[in-house]
C-alpha cells in the first residue's frame, strides 16, 4: 500500500499518480522515498514494460514541499532522488510523464528525468528555485541544457519564468500537447506504441541513446559494448520478431 501516490498495473503498463493534491502534489522526503520504492518495484517487475507518471488534481507537481521543510519535517533518505527518478541512472524501461498541470522546480525535474513528456494544454513548466534562494539541483540544471541546449535552457533557468506546453514543444522538451481531458488517453497511446515493439529492443535502444550522449566521440559510442544489446540479441524475442514478420502476423513478445 502507498500513502503518497496511487499505483495501477495493467497490460504491461504501470501508472503512478502523485497523490498530494491539496499541495499541488509538492513532494516531501517521505513521498520521494515512497516513489523511489515504487519505481524500484517497476524496474524489478518483469511483467511491467512501460510506466506513466502523472498527478492527481490540478497539478503534476509543484516541486519541493517548502513548508514541510521550513517546519522541520522528517528527513528520510531518498537515494533515487526527487520523485524516485531524478537520481536514477539505471532505468532502461521507458517512463512517460503525463503533465496535467503545473510542473515546477522538482516537478519539472521529474518530467525531465522521464523519456517522453506528454503535456495537457493546461500544463506549465518552470525552474523557479533562484526566486527563493535555491537552485534546481535535482537534475534540472544538468538535464535541461542537454535536452534543449544551453542558451535555451538558461533562458528558463536564469529567469525562473513559466513556459507554456506549446513553447515546451518549440524548445524541444515536450513531445506532444493535447487537450486536458485527453491527456491520459494520449499517454496511453504513446505507451501502446512502445508496447508494439520488443521490450528488450526498447531497453537496449534507450540504454544506448543515453550512454552515447555521455561518450567522448561517436566512434566510442558505436564501438562500446552494451549489456542490454547482448541481452536483446540472446533473447527469444530476437528470434520471434523476424519469424513473425516472415509469417505476416503480429509478434508475440515475451520480454525475454
Amino acid at each position: 500500500m502507498t500513502e503518497f501516490c496511487i499505483v495501477e498495473k495493467s497490460n504491461h503498463i504501470m501508472t503512478v499518480r502523485i497523490n498530494r493534491p491539496d499541495k499541488l502534489n509538492a513532494l516531501h522526503p517521505p513521498g520521494n522515498a515512497e516513489l523511489g520504492e515504487v519505481f524500484d518495484d517497476f524496474a524489478a517487475d518483469d511483467d511491467m514494460w512501460v510506466a506513466i507518471i502523472t498527478g492527481e488534481g490540478r497539478g503534476f507537481s509543484a516541486g519541493n514541499d517548502l513548508r514541510y521543510q521550513a517546519e522541520g519535517g522528517e528527513r528520510v533518505p531518498m537515494p533515487r532522488g526527487f520523485g524516485g527518478l531524478t537520481s536514477r541512472f539505471d532505468m532502461n524501461k521507458p517512463v512517460i510523464a503525463a503533465v496535467n498541470g503545473v510542473a515546477m522546480g522538482g516537478g519539472f525535474e521529474i518530467a525531465l528525468a522521464c523519456d517522453l513528456i506528454i503535456a495537457s494544454d493546461k500544463a506549465k513548466f518552470a525552474l523557479p528555485e533562484p526566486k527563493v534562494g535555491l537552485a534546481a539541483l535535482a537534475g534540472g540544471l544538468n538535464r535541461l541544457p542537454r535536452q534543449i541546449g544551453p542558451k535555451r535552457a538558461l533562458g528558463m533557468i536564469l529567469t525562473g519564468r513559466h513556459v507554456s506546453p506549446e513553447e515546451g514543444v518549440e524548445l524541444g522538451f515536450v513531445n506532444e500537447v493535447v487537450p486536458h481531458d485527453d491527456l491520459m488517453n494520449a499517454a496511453m497511446r504513446w505507451a501502446e506504441q512502445i508496447l508494439a515493439c520488443a521490450p528488450l529492443s526498447i531497453r537496449a535502444s534507450k540504454d544506448v541513446v543515453y550512454k552515447s550522449l555521455d561518450s567522448a566521440s561517436l566512434q566510442d559510442a558505436m564501438e562500446a559494448k552494451y549489456d542490454t544489446v547482448a541481452a536483446m540479441v540472446g533473447s527469444e524475442d530476437f528470434v520471434e520478431g523476424p519469424k513473425a514478420f516472415s509469417e505476416k502476423r503480429p509478434p508475440n513478445w515475451q520480454g525475454k
